[in-house]
């Protein structure tokens, strides 16, 4: 259980340090300003493979005002708009996936229609994944 809390904490510090470095984020009171001064809908996005302690993880800034940040950023900008912003609530594509066990953990941090987004999910593969997200997590092209 602490292995697995240590890499949540550290992919939280990389996505963070990413986000900062972008001049998403800053520190202290000018936070707010900031995050207010950012408009528009945008989502940090990571893809992990395999369990929690694996290192295999990308991850991109997708902004969506005008989409850009990876290969498939426009259909993942209108797949969110559709849902409203809750990764959740894409609707699921009927494909065959192989029964195969290949972990995939993502994660989604950002603003959307002005509210916090916070998603985290592992899927049983990339094949499922894709199914459940479409293009949001399609980081590859």
């Amino acid at each position: 259980m602490q292995r697995g809390m240590t890499y949540i904490t550290r992919a939280a510090a990389a996505a963070g340090a990413l986000l900062t470095a972008a001049g998403l984020l800053t520190a202290g009171p000018a936070q707010a300003a900031s995050r207010d001064g950012f408009s528009g809908n945008w989502l940090y996005l990571t893809v992990t493979k395999g369990d929690a302690r694996s290192s295999d993880t990308r991850g991109t800034l997708l902004l969506c005002e005008p989409p850009q940040g990876h290969a498939r950023a426009s259909e993942a900008c209108a797949e969110l708009t559709a849902a409203g912003g809750a990764i959740d609530r894409i609707p699921a594509k009927q494909v065959f996936c192989p029964m195969i066990f290949a972990p995939v953990t993502v994660h989604a941090r950002g603003r959307w229609d002005g509210r916090s987004v916070d998603f985290q999910e592992t899927y049983t593969s990339a094949c499922v994944m894709r199914a459940r997200t479409g293009s949001v997590f399609a980081l590859d092209g």
